[in-house]
């Protein structure tokens, strides 16, 4: 019996630095969506776990090696439940890597959906969520698949409510920009919250209600690939 995840791209609305811990994370506040575009992955019965990856955006994963979020998601999950099976993994790749969409750790979610399902794992969404975040601070959102208002340094998961349906323009400069260099990058004061309250229910509204927010790792970005502030203007 195959099982099918699909992991749609992240894209967050507005995102505010609030602070920094002591260990170097950064606390955030952001309001993020999912659109319905992203890569599918499959997961089949097998003696040993193995990953084979195809579609538009698959030579950069493939340059990664068996390090990538998929397998690492996969290995942390068998360990967690004590599953001893394998699992033949297949990615169909659409979104590409360190382009800020939360490719990779979507992907690693859907890692984690499909085979708590194939291996009948029992876990609850929060032990799914506990193994996400030891891998990376976006997947908690990612297995969430809803829109959520996000804290800490991504592990404070909100739900939103239902956001009004939108066109979204997604452009990449075919530069790879890794969310850690960002922040690393990151200079200036730490920003307030934005939340918002209540949801709008049409797009104009979200839209005025997001003007006053913003990206705080724009600059920082921009700093490291400047192409972003051709396609920004």
């Amino acid at each position: 019996m195959a099982v099918t995840a699909f992991a749609p791209a992240k894209v967050n609305l507005y995102l505010h630095v609030t602070g920094r811990r002591d260990d170097g994370y950064h606390l955030l506040e952001s309001l993020v969506a999912f659109v319905d575009i992203g890569d599918r992955l499959t997961a089949e019965p097998a003696a040993s776990l193995s990953l084979t990856v195809d579609g538009p955006e698959a030579a950069d994963l493939v340059a990664i090696g068996d390090d990538n979020l998929v397998l690492r998601a996969a290995r942390l999950l068998a360990e967690r439940a004590g599953i001893t099976a394998g699992a033949a993994l297949h990615l169909d790749k659409h979104l590409p890597i360190a382009a800020g969409i939360g490719g990779g750790s979507s992907d690693a979610a859907a890692a984690l959906l499909a085979l708590s399902r194939l291996w009948r794992t029992s876990l609850e969404d929060e032990a799914l969520c506990n193994l996400g975040a030891r891998l990376g601070a976006d997947i908690p959102a990612c297995l969430y698949r809803r829109p959520v208002w996000v804290g800490g340094i991504g592990e404070r998961l909100e739900a939103a409510g239902p956001l009004p349906e939108a066109g979204v323009l997604l452009v990449n400069p075919r530069k790879a920009l890794p969310t850690a260099a960002v922040f690393a990058a990151r200079r200036g004061p730490f920003g307030d919250v934005g939340r918002f309250a209540p949801m709008p229910g049409e797009a104009p509204a979200l839209a005025r209600a997001l003007m006053p927010c913003r990206n705080d790792l724009t600059e920082a970005a921009i700093d490291l690939v400047p192409e972003i502030a051709t396609v920004l203007a």
